[in-house]
């Protein structure tokens, strides 16, 4: 992995998980807090997503828009789990 790939792979989890705290409300972790549950949200869509049939394509917005799904589903476990 290539420094400019990692640049955007940190740049694309700090939006994912900025995008998934506005979403869910009271969570916000800040810069690092963000881009980790950015980063696991991508990962967690990756499994997810396609299981269910849905794609959104190429390209940085798809991108986005997919870590950011994984980042809310993230979110509302960690949110149930707090609740137990």
């Amino acid at each position: 992995m290539g420094i400019e790939s990692l640049i955007i792979l940190l740049l694309i989890g700090a939006i994912a998980g900025w995008l998934a705290g506005q979403l869910v409300s009271g969570y916000g972790y800040g810069l690092i807090g963000n881009i980790v549950v950015g980063i696991i949200g991508a990962v967690v869509a990756g499994f997810v997503l396609p299981a269910v049939g849905l794609d959104f394509g190429g390209g940085i917005i798809a991108t986005i828009i997919h870590a950011t799904i994984g980042a809310v589903i993230l979110l509302f476990l960690i949110k149930l789990v707090k609740r137990v």
